[in-house]
């Protein structure tokens, strides 16, 4: 590669890796770290490339103050979306440390190395929560690739119990299952996918699967077990889902005390059907699959919310608020 271009692309990485609005170099100084490096360059030919990078399409400005030089003003991404994108890798449980680490390091090099440093320097792992499962990579491209293609997948589930001798132990079972879509919800990723020997969806924890490959076995439609069509809406999906546990979705209808409004249109959505009830109260009618993840939801709020209809969901809570008191009415 001749001199020209290798100052050129030189040139454009050094704007990207160390400039931007509190880190501004001269012409000189440029030329410098140029040479520093190996490629010789001299301020006239560095104007022009300076020009042919603004062709390009990077916004390098030259400015006066604080001091006289050039810095790389704006980026595909802005330090505020990098700071969402990095938080996110760290919150989220399933990815081990050593891959948050790695990935975090890529995110942070869409900035400046002083951004990134600065961004850093705020952040903490709390390596305690993380999984230890490396496969996660590859099982979530296997699985992507599985659903793309219309095919079954078979992997090996772990997940603890507690055995007969009264210790906690792990156990592993071999599953092959139909795979419709990957959802990350609470903290974790799942896999929405049909046991063939069953009628109805279940979900699976990436980080809980070893060993997935792919199998050249046609998978079950997901509108043989679900209520989609012609596609699987894992967005709305997810939203009726409470904790990931399946169940039957129903319409239900909700009387809410107004304190708890605002979570309630945070859960739900703007768009579901309100009717003030009282000065305390209100009703909201949902769409939501009703499994013991929507009890558990609706005892959370203890006198705020009481189920309506249908009936038979109504005395399912009654029967697990009566287990809840025997519980403590035992001790």
């Amino acid at each position: 590669m001749g001199n020209g271009k290798q100052r050129l692309l030189a040139t454009a990485e050094f704007f990207k890796k160390y400039t931007d609005e509190e880190h501004i170099y001269s012409a000189v100084e440029i030329c410098e770290f140029l040479a520093e490096n190996g490629i010789d360059a001299e301020r006239k030919a560095l104007y022009g490339d300076i020009d042919a990078l603004r062709e390009t399409g990077m916004d390098i400005v030259c400015t006066r103050s604080p001091k006289k030089g050039y810095f790389l003003a704006s980026r595909d991404f802005e330090e505020a979306e990098v700071r969402l994108m990095s938080d996110a890798v760290q919150a989220a449980k399933f990815i081990t440390a050593k891959k948050t680490d790695a990935l975090v390091g890529k995110i942070n090099s869409l900035l400046s190395q002083p951004q990134a440093e600065r961004l850093k320097s705020q952040v903490y792992i709390d390596r305690s929560r993380k999984r230890k499962n490396e496969e996660i990579y590859y099982t979530i491209d296997t699985l992507h690739k599985a659903i793309l293609a219309k095919k079954q997948v078979r992997f090996t589930y772990s997940h603890l119990v507690v055995s007969n001798e009264l210790e906690v132990e792990l156990t592993e079972r071999e599953f092959t299952v139909n795979p419709y879509a990957l959802i990350w919800s609470n903290d974790h990723y799942y896999l929405v996918c049909n046991n063939p020997n069953y009628n109805n969806l279940m979900h699976t924890r990436l980080d809980r699967m070893k060993g997935v490959e792919q199998l050249d076995i046609p998978a079950r439609h997901f509108s043989l077990v679900s209520g989609y069509k012609d596609r699987f809406d894992s967005a709305d999906y997810a939203g009726k889902l409470f904790n990931m546990f399946s169940g039957q979705e129903q319409r239900v209808s909700l009387r809410c005390s107004n304190k708890i409004l605002e979570e309630i249109v945070d859960r739900f959505g703007e768009n579901i059907k309100f009717k003030s009830q009282n000065a305390d109260s209100f009703t909201a009618e949902i769409t939501a699959i009703t499994g013991e993840g929507f009890i558990s939801w609706v005892l959370q709020y203890g006198a705020d919310i009481k189920v309506i209809s249908p009936v038979e969901l109504r005395n399912a809570i009654c029967e697990r608020a009566s287990q809840i008191v025997k519980t403590y009415s035992k001790e």
